[in-house]
């Protein structure tokens, strides 16, 4: 059995690399929203023609990274959510919400700070993880049904 991950959230850390490593050797594929901040703002505009409001600026990049964010929720098997520190993930909170409606799998990964202020995002989730190391651990343990050692 395999499964098909999708990483979603926070864009300005190792958090991705360190899961894909950690779980080499499994039966897992990965797939992510795009990381590269400066495509995944401009891609509306690039593709579709320029804006003059940034409000639509952003909202055709939004409208056109929707399409990838639909089909990887709806593909994946476990949806891995990242909240980080910096940075406020409003579309990782979507992300979350999107895959709890479509009953997937969730795995929400933040800093012990957080934990109230993700309580909702918590609920849906089953598991909640603070480090990579816990995902990759998770994801070892539902492929292979035994703890590493």
């Amino acid at each position: 059995m395999g499964l098909k991950v999708y990483l979603s959230g926070e864009i300005h850390t190792d958090w991705r690399e360190q899961i894909i490593a950690g779980t080499k050797g499994l039966d897992v594929s990965f797939f992510s929203p795009v990381t590269d901040h400066d495509a995944s703002d401009d891609c509306g505009v690039t593709l579709l023609g320029a804006e003059e409001s940034k409000f639509w600026h952003d909202r055709k990049g939004a409208m056109i990274n929707a399409i990838r964010t639909r089909k990887g929720l709806g593909d994946a098997d476990v949806i891995v959510v990242r909240f980080g520190d910096e940075y406020k993930q409003w579309n990782a909170a979507f992300d979350a919400g999107y895959a709890a409606a479509l009953g997937k799998s969730i795995i929400v990964l933040n800093p012990p700070q957080h934990q109230h202020a993700l309580k909702e995002i918590h609920a849906a989730a089953l598991a909640v993880a603070e480090e990579p190391e816990q995902v990759v651990e998770i994801l070892s343990y539902v492929l292979k049904g035994s703890l590493r050692g």
